[in-house]
Parts: structure tokens; sequence; C-alpha cells
């Protein structure tokens, strides 16, 4: 399964994320404690995550945590958010908090 470079803008990191994984799988390899988990399935949105570039595809998300109109600015769940490509991204919220500090 190929492998695609995930770089959060907020912290400088990097990290590989396969296509079949999520993004806040591949996340949590970074190592760091307190990263919020959550449900993994799209409806806590803890997770919340600004894809500024790079194809992505997502599953089901909870349109409580992402509208229609974040969806269309880049805005996602990273437990539902697959890369297609290398991703750019910055994180919101919980998980903005738990990867700056």
């Amino acid at each position: 399964m190929p492998q695609h470079t995930i770089l959060i803008t907020d912290s400088g990191e990097g990290f590989p994320c396969a296509e079949d994984q999520s993004v806040l799988h591949g996340m949590s390899r970074l190592g760091r404690k307190g990263i919020p988990q959550g449900c993994y399935g799209g409806g806590c949105g803890v997770c919340k995550i600004q894809v500024l570039s790079g194809r992505y595809h997502t599953r089901k998300m909870s349109r409580d945590q992402v509208t229609a109109e974040e969806e269309q600015a880049g805005y996602a769940l990273a437990c539902r958010t697959f890369a297609d490509d290398d991703l750019t991204l910055r994180v919101v919220g919980k998980l903005h908090k738990a990867l700056t500090r």
C-alpha cells in the first residue's frame, strides 16, 4: 500500500500515512501523549483538521461536527480522512491544543 507524507503546519511535524490508514491513525505514530483519539467514528469532532493541500477522501462524518460549508473549505475529521497524496494540514480545536504545547 502506498504511503504519503502528512505535514502539520502548526507544529512543523510530518509523519508517514498509508492510503488505507486514517490520518488520525498515522498521527498517533508521532508518539505524542495527549493526542485526542475520540470515537474513531466521525461523531465526536475532537480530531478536526483543515487540509490545506493535497488530495484526500473522507468517510461519513457527523454534520454536527463538520458542516457542508466547512467540508468545502477543507475541514474534516482526521479519523475519517484518508490521504490519496501527500497532505499539508492544520489542526483545529482539541487536536490543536495537544499538538502545539
